[in-house]
Formats: C-alpha cells, structure tokens, sequence
C-alpha cells in the first residue's frame, strides 16, 4: 500500500468534498465542544491526491 491517509485527514477530505470547513465544524458531545478535525492537535489536512 502507498501513500497511508490518516482518520483526521480523510475526515477532513470528506467535510471538504461536503461543502463543510473541517477546520470550523464543531460538535456538542458531554457537554463539551469538540471537533472531528481539530486541525491544532491532529494536524489534519485535505488530501488533494484523493480528490482525482
């Protein structure tokens, strides 16, 4: 296998494909707000190559 995507950035593909800023999104869960994505700790990116 070549060129391994991680969960964030795959995640942050299909939110980019979906019309939805990864960076921005944002969800209540136990009462705190967290992200899918959050770029500061998981460093996730699109992945233009995925995208044709």
């Amino acid at each position: 296998m070549e060129d391994r995507v991680s969960v964030p950035d795959l995640h942050a593909t299909i939110l980019h494909q979906l019309g939805i800023d990864h960076t921005r999104l944002s969800f209540l869960h136990k009462g705190r707000q967290e992200r899918l994505t959050d770029p500061g700790v998981t460093q996730a990116r699109v992945v233009s190559q995925l995208l044709g």
